[in-house]
């Protein structure tokens, strides 16, 4: 059967390079379940390609990725399998399966034998920022945002990029608080290559992908496997596995039913302004507070 749904990444070919587009604006470009395949399938396409040097990834509309579209998931519970499954019954094994397929459709961009950029305007964030930081390198406004805000309850980022990119302080800094910071912070730290005016993203990502275009594609891929070598050495595969692990058990433990409940009763994006706001998040759970209880807030 012929699949003519409106793809959710778009691809483009010219000058030795690929352009990859995250393609929901209408929701800040947040994943579905459709994204993940469509991208490592537009980052396999662009590797067969042998007119393509370098992959630009970027975002449509107002942001470059918000991270997963969970409204539906986590106000009617569907998504405790990591695959839309409403199951009360959580099965470990079938939510890691589903977790680490999306996990390894984004690394596409980090094994591609092809270098990948990451151009990030608006927002990278939560499963947003896996995407962006599996790209090789990553260039963001200035004024834009990344973070894993997950982190304080019903997430963990499950390509583990935070540390290999930051190191254990800093990384720890933004995921033991949930934080997001900005582009100018988040290269004043190392985590991303740099960043620049938002008026100026585009010129500063085309000077960097044209200046790798004119390398020789062997020789992109031997440096970029080289270095790749090191952080599977160091460890990165088991690290993902651990992470995606912790990531379905973050949304089955007490506090993560707790925020599905929360969720499920005044609405996503209540429970997320809750998280967010650094209010307490009850261990073991507690009772969802009362309309009357958010109102007093």
């Amino acid at each position: 059967m012929a699949d003519d749904r409106e793809p959710t990444v778009l691809y483009e070919a010219r000058d030795r390079k690929a352009y990859l587009t995250l393609n929901r604006p209408d929701r800040l470009n947040a994943i579905d379940f459709h994204m993940p395949g469509d991208l490592a399938a537009a980052v396999k396409r662009a590797n067969a390609d042998p007119g393509v040097h370098v992959i630009v990834l970027q975002g449509a509309g107002r942001a470059f990725c918000s991270g997963y579209d969970l409204k539906v998931s986590a106000e009617d519970g569907q998504g405790t399998q990591g695959a839309g499954g409403g199951s009360p019954v959580w099965d470990p094994v079938k939510d890691f399966a589903a977790m680490k397929g999306f996990t390894d459709d984004y690394f596409s961009l980090w094994r591609s034998l092809k270098p990948t950029i990451a151009k990030v305007h608006g927002y990278a964030v939560a499963g947003g920022s896996d995407i962006a930081l599996s790209c090789d390198l990553v260039v963001m406004a200035d004024d834009a945002r990344i973070g894993y805000m997950p982190a304080r309850v019903w997430g963990c980022p499950t390509t583990a990029m935070w540390v290999y990119r930051l190191g254990a302080e800093r990384a720890k800094r933004m995921l033991l608080t949930g934080d997001t910071v900005s582009g100018a912070q988040a290269a004043a730290w190392g985590l991303v290559l740099e960043a620049v005016p938002a008026a100026g993203l585009d010129a500063a990502v085309e000077r960097l992908a044209d200046r790798i275009a004119g390398v020789p594609v062997n020789q992109l891929a031997m440096q970029k496997m080289m270095i790749n070598q090191a952080y599977d050495n160091m460890g990165l595969h088991g690290t993902q596995l651990l992470a995606t692990l912790f990531d379905g058990i973050t949304r089955h433990s007490p506090e993560g039913r707790w925020f599905q409940e929360f969720a499920a009763e005044h609405g996503f994006h209540e429970a997320v302004k809750w998280r967010d706001s650094g209010r307490w998040i009850p261990e073991g759970g507690g009772p969802v507070p009362s309309a009357e209880d958010l109102r007093e807030s």
